[in-house]
C-alpha cells in the first residue's frame, strides 16, 4: 500500500469522526471527505491544513474516535 492510499483512508476514518464531533457542513469535515474521495495532493494538502487549524480539543478529539 502507498502513502497517498493510507492518506486517503486514514482522511476518511478522521471526516467521519468530525461528522460527530463539529458537524457535516463544517469547512474540515469537508475537505477531509474531499481529500478521500479525490486523493489528490491538493486536496490533501489542504484537508491536513484545515485540520490543523481545528481546537486542538477537537483534533484531539477525532484522533481519539479513529484510534484502534
Amino acid at each position: 500500500m502507498d502513502e497517498k492510499s493510507i492518506d486517503r483512508v486514514a482522511m476518511g476514518r478522521l471526516a467521519k469522526a468530525l461528522i460527530f464531533i463539529c458537524g457535516a457542513d463544517h469547512p474540515t469535515t469537508m475537505a477531509l471527505r474531499a481529500a478521500a474521495d479525490s486523493g489528490t495532493v491538493r486536496d490533501i494538502k489542504n484537508a491536513r491544513t484545515q485540520f490543523l487549524r481545528l481546537k486542538p480539543g477537537d483534533r484531539r478529539a477525532a484522533l481519539t474516535m479513529i484510534d484502534d
